[in-house]
């Protein structure tokens, strides 16, 4: 079941195909001067893949207000749908991350029929215990996994385990765990009894997770709390993963850091203590703007890439990181956008392979600090769209997915079928 006619994609490739080779062939010439095999780089760069979110299909919105696109997916089976486009035209998103209980359904044997139709499968489930679900019986305004009220704490629990015991059937293989527990007030809470709780509840949690899973837990240093959070850093983050055991890995989100936070160095740290379980990429310019990933500062994604491809190239114990994107797209076309941001992830790992990495090592042992940025600059400086164009005309997918995907008039068709959302307003009005 393809979403876009293989018509459209074959006759959209057809315009560039000619020039794809030609470029193809350029930027082989060079990267076999610099000892670089262009055919090995597009293999990986072909067989790498991120999960989409399904929230992220649809028009995000501030606190001030939400302004609805066209054609927006009114449920998870239309979510599919636009998910698989994303696919078909990037080749670089077979799964895709499911919320619960925005995605909750009564028939889990028919969201699986229609993942299976559409060539996607279901990466990690993710629990909402930050916002509250109509006729829920405790409210989580003051929190949840970390509430003072162990009613509040075991309904937080028991919804996490719902979320465990949907994806089973669905096929996932991991729990993703996001609090937004917090205080905006000195005083208002006890650090020390607050993180207690929050881990009593967490090993609740944990003891229900299948042997062949992984538990995600995610570090966030603001918002909705504006005075602490409960898992406000790695460091937190990295005790939480230790205390709770073996399956449990510490997730990054690029937007839950500080402006100037060396996320890099945090990577690097969570790989060579093994609890390094994934990231959501995004990007931005203040806090956690859920941004395009690669918008902002593509430099800084392509380091967190080079430590990802060091990890991979030395065999590191224990390293298979999960790879999600997650954004809000306030002002674009949320499948566009999504599509850009596979290929800008791809784009990094591509020049991470290609980064000379003896002369890295010399560099460094020999303390020659200009250099050894230099090194890394001459790959991030590389132009390697034509590997990453040519991974995806091999695989089936457009060597310009936006193109193809306007000339597909995917959106348009869509719009004619879903009816259109009110305008929603926002927390502050």
């Amino acid at each position: 079941m393809n979403m876009i006619s293989k018509d459209v994609i074959a006759a959209e490739n057809a315009k560039r195909a000619t020039d794809l080779k030609s470029d193809y062939a350029h930027l082989g010439e060079q990267l076999a001067r610099r000892g670089v095999d262009i055919d090995a780089v597009k293999k990986k760069v072909a067989a790498y893949a991120v999960a989409v979110p399904s929230w992220g299909v649809g028009t995000g919105g501030t606190r001030f207000a939400r302004f609805p696109g066209e054609g927006e997916p009114r449920d998870i089976f239309d979510k599919l749908e636009d998910c698989a486009v994303i696919h078909e035209l990037t080749r670089a998103t077979p799964t895709v991350s499911l919320h619960i209980p925005w995605d909750k359904v009564a028939d889990l044997g028919a969201l699986k029929e229609k993942g299976e139709a559409l060539g996607l499968g279901f990466d990690a489930m993710n629990s909402n215990t930050f916002s509250d679900t109509p006729g829920q019986e405790h409210s989580y305004k003051f929190g949840s996994l970390s509430h003072a009220n162990a009613a509040t704490r075991q309904q937080a629990v028991e919804h996490n385990i719902e979320c465990i015991e949907i994806g089973r059937k669905l096929g996932s293989k991991a729990l993703t765990v996001w609090i937004g527990d917090g205080t905006n007030f000195p005083g208002q809470a006890d650090f020390t009894r607050s993180f207690e709780r929050y881990l009593e509840a967490m090993k609740a949690i944990y003891r229900y997770l299948p042997d062949d899973w992984r538990m995600f837990t995610e570090h966030k240093m603001y918002e909705p709390a504006f005075y602490s959070t409960v898992v406000q850093d790695w460091g937190t983050n990295y005790l939480v993963a230790k205390e709770l055991g073996e399956k449990a890995y510490c997730l990054v989100d690029l937007g839950h850091h500080a402006p100037n936070v060396n996320i890099e160095m945090i990577v690097a740290r969570l790989t060579q203590f093994g609890k390094l379980g994934g990231f959501h990429f995004n990007d931005s310019k203040y806090g956690d703007d859920d941004l395009d990933t690669g918008s902002i500062d593509p430099y800084r994604l392509f380091l967190v890439f080079n430590e990802l491809v060091n990890a991979e190239e030395r065999k590191a114990e224990g390293f298979a990181p999960a790879h999600m994107l997650d954004q809000s797209h306030n002002v674009t076309d949320p499948i566009e956008s999504l599509m850009r941001s596979a290929t800008e992830v791809c784009r990094a790992y591509a020049q991470g392979l290609i980064v000379d990495r003896a002369a890295l090592t010399g560099y460094q042992e020999g303390n020659d600090a200009l250099m050894a940025s230099e090194t890394l600059k001459a790959a991030f400086r590389t132009n390697v769209e034509p590997v990453l164009a040519m991974a995806r005309y091999e695989n089936g997918g457009a060597i310009d997915p936006v193109s193809c995907y306007r000339a597909a008039g995917y959106r348009a068709m869509v719009a004619a079928e879903r009816p259109a959302i009110a305008g929603g307003g926002g927390g502050i009005v």
